[in-house]
């Protein structure tokens, strides 16, 4: 029997939200009430179908990120934080012949569904090339052994998506302001041991669906602050959304319901 609502679950949904509000009026000012109407709309899928089995629905700002990897001609591709799959499919479903992916999921759950969907979205030759890991791609970055190993990185790091809790009461009663911050050092992880993990003269894309910059240039900031003589910034090149200090942002009332996305593209510079 599903458990019944009381006036208390509600009035602290509701609390959560106008404390959500009344953060990012802050942040975006009068643009805040359209992005927000925006936010609360479904988000605008496409079919991804490009050289697939059978097609994937997916955020076409997602499809932008992953276009906005550089890939190599052959070596090894890691998509870090892979679950659900569908940045996974884009790489894989356009990467060539002599390259390999690792899909890597952390969560064990996630991974058993990104598995189930490599499985049914690539070609039998396809499939064969990408390997599904569980490891934690935060701590990878501390073995030496394993630093310049990967030709690509596509880094689509876990963040507040907001567009999410605001369609969410269950998620929206447990948002904080306190989220992003908590986040940021997760995120600011994750892309500190991938940036080790690259090889020089090799691309590094780094997404989010976050719409705070704590969460997105703010954590590019600090990989120039502790590696700037070792990576350059390399534009995203798609016409969608607008400039940041260091990529671009993609949010729905400006971009036709897409997104929000965050990308950031990276070189790692040969000393």
């Amino acid at each position: 029997m599903a458990k019944l609502r009381g006036k208390s679950d509600f009035a602290e949904s509701a609390l959560a939200e106008s404390t959500l509000v009344e953060w990012y009026s802050a942040r975006f000012g009068s643009r805040w009430q359209t992005l927000y109407a925006a936010l609360k709309t479904p988000p605008q899928h496409v079919e991804y179908s490009c050289d697939l089995k059978k097609t994937y629905l997916l955020d076409e700002a997602s499809v932008l990120a992953a276009q906005s990897l550089r890939l190599p001609d052959e070596g090894i591709i890691l998509d870090a934080c892979a679950a659900p799959g569908g940045k996974s499919l884009v790489i894989a479903s356009t990467m060539g012949e002599k390259v390999k992916l690792i899909s890597n999921e952390f969560s064990s759950d996630r991974r058993r569904r990104l598995s189930l969907v490599l499985d049914e979205c690539l070609d039998e030759e396809r499939r064969r090339r990408v390997a599904v890991s569980g490891f934690d791609a935060a701590a990878l970055g501390g073995n030496k052994a394993e630093w310049s190993r990967f030709d690509a990185i596509i880094l689509d790091a876990p963040c507040s998506s907001e567009r999410h809790v605001i369609q969410s009461e269950k998620a929206l009663a447990e948002w904080t302001p306190a989220r992003p911050k908590f986040l940021a050092r997760r995120q600011w992880a994750l892309l500190s041991s991938a940036f080790l993990l690259l090889k020089p003269g090799a691309s590094l894309v780094y997404s989010t669906c976050a719409l705070c910059e704590e969460e997105n240039d703010g954590v590019i900031k600090r990989l120039f602050e502790k590696y700037g003589s070792e990576a350059q910034i390399d534009p995203p090149d798609f016409d969608a959304g607008e400039k940041t200090v260091y990529g671009k942002i993609i949010l729905p009332d400006a971009d036709g319901g897409l997104g929000p996305m965050y990308v950031a593209r990276i070189r790692k510079k040969v000393l």
